[in-house]
């Protein structure tokens, strides 16, 4: 069982909406959310606001999930029916060759597309040792000529998203330590692309959902935002926070998964199934360590699995949530997520379900007192 909506999930991953083109993941986030909202907002960059009032004059809660995906945009058509591109968001130019894309149009065709570069076959041994950049990479949709991508209505400008489907894939779980009984159970993991984030979104959203449904009180304001351009410089969340003024932040995020080969413990500590990762620091922002630390105990109180984390590079929604007005004790609560900014991430339902409950309790818990109390001196 769940505590959120998978097919709400499902269909955000599937749709389309690189950095700065994710309207139409908006449109259905706001058909979802308006059910369970108090009210909804926007700003002008097109960030979606979805509120539950608690208390009129409690504290304003801001939690954020952005809906963008990473993903590219069409930056020249060569004569011979190719198109060169540039990145909406980081990708690793190792995961991009032979992947398929999907261009959308002007008037909104969905062209699919291979991502090509000169094959090894006819490279020198010099060229084959090192790694192909996206410069000297193309999208291939078929043509022969810049007068044929023209006929297909494809142009300068155009987004372009990965081209993956949702799966949910179900794997067994054997947890066996010397001399104990040997412990078995199946888990279920989801597929796809654009975990990072509208993982975030739909989790906020099932959090508006269960305190409508359940008729659950808390003593402040909910701000849910699906914010929007995170992946290029967390453009919507500080329009967002600059309209709501918010009193607490929470963001909501995917975090690096590194129980993979290769990956040290040191390096990214969080693993698929042992719940949300609770961070302690990233490039973008110092969490409050009194709001850290209250997080954490009510994680612990209620034996909510949970991680600690911290991630030395990247940043978050939260680092400029947590600038807004006069400053905004913040804090970023992660999803741990294999292959994160690549066509398929790999997530475990429960550590969604999890991050779902530890939130609820806390914004059960942040009245006005307890968060004046992170910022007093």
């Amino acid at each position: 069982m769940v505590d959120f909506d998978i097919e709400l999930l499902e269909e955000l991953s599937n749709e389309f909406g690189p950095s700065g083109f994710e309207w139409e993941v908006q449109k259905i986030m706001k058909k979802y959310v308006e059910k369970f909202s108090d009210e909804i907002l926007q700003d002008r960059t097109g960030t979606l606001i979805f509120t539950s009032k608690g208390i009129e004059q409690g504290p304003k809660i801001m939690i954020a999930g952005h809906i963008d995906e990473i993903g590219f945009q069409i930056s020249a058509i060569t004569k011979d029916g190719f198109l060169k591109f540039h990145q909406l968001g980081g990708w690793w130019d190792q995961t991009l060759l032979s992947q398929r894309v999907i261009i959308r149009t002007v008037e909104g065709k969905m062209i699919p597309g291979v991502i090509g570069a000169k094959p090894p076959h006819i490279l020198d041994p010099e060229e084959r040792k090192k790694v192909v950049v996206k410069d000297k990479m193309f999208i291939d949709i078929g043509c022969t000529s810049k007068v044929e991508v023209e006929e297909m209505g494809i142009r300068v400008g155009d987004p372009v998203m990965p081209d993956a489907t949702f799966e949910i894939w179900e794997r067994p779980r054997i947890n066996k330590e010397k001399d104990s009984i040997e412990e078995k159970e199946v888990v279920k993991l989801a597929v796809g692309k654009a975990f990072d984030d509208r993982l975030g979104s739909v989790v906020t959203a099932g959090l508006i959902r269960k305190i409508k449904e359940e008729n659950i009180e808390h003593p402040n304001i909910i701000y849910g935002a699906s914010t929007v351009q995170e992946e290029v410089g967390r453009r919507g969340a500080k329009t967002a926070a600059q309209m709501i003024k918010p009193d607490i932040g929470i963001a909501l995020e995917v975090d690096i998964a590194g129980d993979i080969p290769g990956v040290k413990s040191t390096e990214a500590p969080s693993k698929l199934g042992k719940g949300p990762s609770i961070c302690t620091y990233d490039r973008s922002m110092i969490p409050n360590p009194r709001f850290r630390d209250f997080v954490i105990k009510t994680a612990e109180e209620l034996k909510i699995p949970h991680q600690l984390s911290l991630v030395k590079g990247g940043g978050t929604d939260a680092g400029v949530i947590h600038l807004a007005d006069m400053g905004c004790p913040s804090i970023v609560i992660g999803i741990p997520t294999r292959h994160i900014h690549a066509h398929n991430g790999i997530i475990d339902l429960k550590d969604v379900n999890n991050a779902i409950k530890l939130i609820l309790e806390l914004v059960k818990r942040l009245d006005k007192n307890t968060v004046d109390s992170f910022t007093e001196i």
